[in-house]
Parts: C-alpha cells; structure tokens; sequence
C-alpha cells in the first residue's frame, strides 16, 4: 500500500532502537521483531533478549525508523498478515498527520480487531440493516440523536483532518450500533451502517467497499454523496 509505504519511510514513524556491542565495540542492531522483551511479576519491562540466541540486547529508546538503526517496519509483512486496511486504520487512529507516531503492536492488534468487529456485526445483522426498520420510539430517537452528533463532529474533524478523531468517532459509532441492534431498530441500524461505511471508506476503503456492495447500499462507495447532518436529529 503506497501512501503506507512512504509514511514509514519518510521520519514520520517511531520506533525501539536495540543493540549490542560485539568484542571490536562494534555496535550491531536488531529489529524489534527480533527481540522478545521481558517483564517482571508486576508488569515492569525489566529487559530485552535477542530471540535467536537468548542473550540480551540494549534499548537505545525510541526513535525514527531507519536502515541504519534496523527499526524499521516491514510494510509488506504488515499487510500481509493484516492487510492494508488495518495498517492505514492505526496510522491514521494512532496520531494526528502532522505528528510523529510511536509504533505499537498492541495498536496494530486494535485496529485489525475493530475491523473484524465491523465486519461482524455486518455479517450478524444483514437482514436487520438490508430490511424495512420498524417504528421509532423514543429510546431510538435518543440513539439516532447521539449517532448524528458523532457525525456532527466526525464531519468537523475530516475539515481539520484530523483522521485519529474521526476513526475514534467510526468506533463510536459501532458501539452505538451494537447497543441499538434490536427488533423494529432496523432503520436506525441501516442509517448508522450508511454514515459508519463512508467515515472509514477514505481510512479503510477495501472493508468499507465490500460492506456497502454486500449490505445492498449501492455498487461503489466512492460514488455515494457525503454523509450529510440531519439538524432535526439534534433537537431534543
């Protein structure tokens, strides 16, 4: 995935340094995938070991992915374990574009699993959303309230682009959907799905595609108008 590509090679992505001295003082750098971290019985990161042969190596701290220092990311690795979608979701989610981004794992694991949530609740409630919604009642009022208000500042925010916030408002969003996915929300249900998908489709367009193609909202997502505030949504 280009864009991802260059983002970890032009300084703009951080990374652990770790190294060791050989008996020249030569100093010799090793990838954090190679290393296996450990941790004391209250979780305090008491070291680092090299994985091939066990023997510990130094941490020279965080700092900007390079050859030289051998901290660099593999973006191809990356995208084939989790895909592209999931590497730009936490590039994105994890640090506003114009700042540095510490690399995380765990963040990693976090987008791919939201994604896979995503994908889920689409699977699991396919009739509910391609379905007629039932009645609205006051309790779906209120949620269709709160969802517009994530788009009120969702839409805000893509202006700014501040793309860590918006995906914080998509995940928010899916919380909401999950809460309301009950009998006669189905309206409710399929407008969220509607406003969550065109969100994440400039963030993650490969899942928010084949979601809107297979939930029946229309053949190309690129190709649907913007999300569009509903003012009466807000007035309580």
């Amino acid at each position: 995935d280009e864009p991802f590509t260059r983002l970890l090679t032009q300084g703009m992505v951080l990374n652990e340094i770790f190294s060791r001295k050989s008996d020249g003082a030569r100093v010799q750098y090793f990838n954090p995938a190679d290393v296996e971290l450990e941790f004391d019985e209250q979780g305090k990161r008491i070291g680092a070991r090299l994985k091939s042969d066990g023997k510990p190596v130094e941490s020279g701290g965080i700092r900007t992915m390079s050859k030289s220092k051998n901290n660099g990311v593999d973006p191809q690795a990356l995208i084939d374990r989790y895909g592209a979608d999931t590497a730009r979701l936490f590039m994105m989610f994890a640090s506003p574009p114009e700042d540095t981004l510490a690399w995380n794992d765990d963040g990693v694991e976090g987008a791919y699993r939201f994604l896979r949530r995503l994908w889920r609740f689409a699977h699991d409630h396919h009739a509910l959303i391609s379905g007629v919604g039932g009645t609205s009642d006051a309790a779906q009022r209120g949620a269709r309230r709160e969802l517009h208000l994530l788009l009120q500042q969702a839409n805000f925010d893509y202006e700014r682009k501040q793309f860590n916030t918006v995906a914080s408002a998509a995940m928010k969003i899916l919380n909401l959907l999950e809460d309301n996915a009950g009998p006669g929300r189905g309206a409710l249900v399929r407008e969220g799905m509607s406003i969550l998908l065109r969100l994440l489709s400039p963030i993650a367009p490969h899942v928010s595609q084949a979601l809107w193609r297979e939930l029946g909202f229309g053949a190309d997502i690129v190709e649907a108008a913007w999300p569009q505030l509903d003012e009466a949504a807000l007035v309580q």
